[in-house]
C-alpha cells in the first residue's frame, strides 16, 4: 500500500486537504499528484463541501518537481500530471483556498496560482527556481502569468530571487499576506459558508475562463517545452547541483 501523502477532511463545509511528504517538501512526486487529484475529486462528489482548503503539514508548503523522479525517469508524463492538475484545481466547482506559512517554489507556485484565494502567513517564502536549474517556468506560467503583474513576473522568473509574503501580495501572486494565518483563514473560509453553491460555481466559471483559455492555447506546447527542458544537458547539470548541493558549472563567480 502506498504511503499516505495527501491528508483528507471535511468539516463545516469545508474539505481540508494538506500536502503531507514532508520528507521530501512536499515534491509533486508521481503519487503525491496522484493522490491529491484523487482528494480533489472527492471534495468535489461531496454535496456537503462548500470549499477546499489546500494547506500543507511541515515548513514547505512544496518544493516543486520531484527532481530525484525527474533524473531517473524524465518529465514527459510529470509534466501532462502536472497540467492536468492545476486544470483540476482551476476548473473544480468549488473555490479552493490556499493556506500557505511555509517556502513554496518552482512548480509549487503553479498550485499557488490556481488557487481562487491565497493567504500566506509570515513564514512563507516564494521563489521561481526553474532558471538556475536551466529550466523555465512553462508549465505553471499558466496559472501564475495570469495573476502577476508582467514586471514582476519578468524579475523573477528571469531571476530566481526569493521573495516573501508582502512582495507576493504586491505582485499579485497571492490575496493576502497575514500574520495571523488561522484568524484569516476563518474570515475567509466563514465568508464562503455564507455563499450559496450555486453562486459560488458560476461565480468561478466567470474568474476562471481566462485561465482557461491559456490552457487550450498552449498547455501541449508548454509540457513539450517543459519535457525538453528537463531532458537537457544543462538542465541535468542543474539538477545534479542542486541535489549536490553545490554551484553549477555555468555559474559565474
Amino acid at each position: 500500500m502506498a504511503d499516505r501523502l495527501v491528508q483528507y477532511s471535511a468539516d463545516r463545509g469545508i474539505a481540508r486537504i494538506a500536502l503531507d511528504s514532508p520528507r521530501n517538501r512536499n515534491a509533486l512526486s508521481a503519487e503525491l499528484v496522484g493522490q491529491l487529484t484523487a482528494a480533489l475529486a472527492d471534495a468535489t462528489a461531496d454535496d456537503g463541501v462548500r470549499a477546499v482548503e489546500l494547506t500543507h503539514t511541515g515548513s514547505t508548503f512544496c518544493a516543486g518537481a520531484d527532481l530525484t523522479e525527474a533524473k531517473s525517469g524524465g518529465m514527459q508524463a510529470g509534466t501532462v500530471r502536472l497540467i492536468g492538475l492545476l486544470r483540476d484545481i482551476v476548473t473544480l466547482g468549488k473555490p479552493v483556498v490556499g493556506r500557505i506559512d511555509g517556502h513554496v517554489r518552482a512548480g509549487g507556485l503553479g498550485l499557488v496560482g490556481a488557487c481562487d484565494i491565497v493567504l500566506a502567513g509570515p513564514a512563507s517564502t516564494f521563489a521561481f527556481t526553474e532558471v538556475r536549474l536551466g529550466l523555465a517556468a512553462a508549465v505553471i506560467s499558466l496559472t501564475t502569468l495570469p495573476r502577476l503583474d508582467p514586471r514582476a513576473a519578468s524579475r523573477y522568473f528571469l531571476t530566481g530571487e526569493t521573495f516573501g509574503p508582502g512582495t507576493a501580495e504586491r505582485i499579485g501572486l497571492i490575496t493576502e499576506a497575514v500574520e495571523d494565518i488561522d484568524e484569516g483563514m476563518a474570515a475567509v473560509l466563514g465568508a464562503l459558508r455564507a455563499a450559496s453553491p450555486q453562486g459560488l460555481r458560476e461565480t468561478k466559471k466567470l474568474l476562471a475562463a481566462a485561465v482557461l483559455d491559456g490552457f487550450e492555447a498552449r498547455a501541449d506546447a508548454l509540457a513539450e517545452q517543459s519535457a525538453l527542458l528537463f531532458s537537457s544537458a544543462e538542465a541535468a547539470e542543474g539538477m545534479a547541483a542542486f541535489l549536490e548541493k553545490r554551484p553549477p558549472a555555468w555559474m559565474v563567480r
